[in-house]
């Protein structure tokens, strides 16, 4: 298994970086938060990684966050969810809203991702509902808003867990009324006064 690759980007597609690792070319599909992430060729990249082996085909997906990719597997384990229709979700929504959206049982917000259907945005939120509300501290039926999202996503970035995130912005008092930055700089004062 290739749990990591770190290389320089040798070109981009609309869903893939190919990464030069040791005179090797790999070609990663990656979601576009990632190949945003990356930049362009020449710029040097980590991705946390899964190779997906189905028959007689190999592919390598990666990802700028691990989170991401735990995302990723989980999203495998739905009857019905391949790896393109997992990246196309990765690509579409954050994870932080693609988490909300599953946990709250949002279909119409999981329809409106290309390749996703009612049954399957329905059975996404059977399968996972309740391993997400554990795994990313999602409290049951309780959306996050746009900028919790994103500033849970900033601080898994940073490598805290998704529920220290959720701790640490849930602690910050007065929250609701604050910038993203604002509230990512109290969440991480929060952490450092644990």
């Amino acid at each position: 298994m290739i749990a990591s690759v770190e290389g320089v980007v040798e070109s981009a597609g609309q869903d893939y970086l190919v990464v030069k690792v040791g005179g090797v070319g790999l070609l990663v599909h990656v979601p576009t938060s990632t190949l945003a992430r990356a930049g362009g060729p020449g710029q040097r990249v980590m991705l946390f990684t899964h190779l997906h082996m189905k028959e007689d085909v190999l592919a390598l997906y990666g990802f700028s966050a691990a989170d991401e990719l735990r995302l990723f597997v989980l999203l495998l384990n739905v009857s019905g969810v391949g790896p393109r229709n997992a990246l196309r979700m990765l690509s579409v929504l954050s994870p932080g809203d693609l988490v909300n959206a599953i946990a709250t049982e949002d279909v119409d917000r999981l329809i409106r991702i290309p390749g996703i259907g009612r049954k399957t945005a329905a059975r996404l939120s059977l399968e996972l509902k309740s391993k997400l509300e554990k795994e990313w501290a999602v409290a049951p039926g309780v959306p996050l808003s746009a900028v919790d999202a994103d500033a849970v996503e900033a601080l898994t970035a940073l490598g805290y867990s998704p529920a220290e995130a959720h701790d640490a912005l849930a602690a910050v008092e007065d929250g609701a009324d604050l910038a993203l930055e604002d509230k990512i700089a109290r969440a991480l004062q929060m952490i450092g006064a644990r």
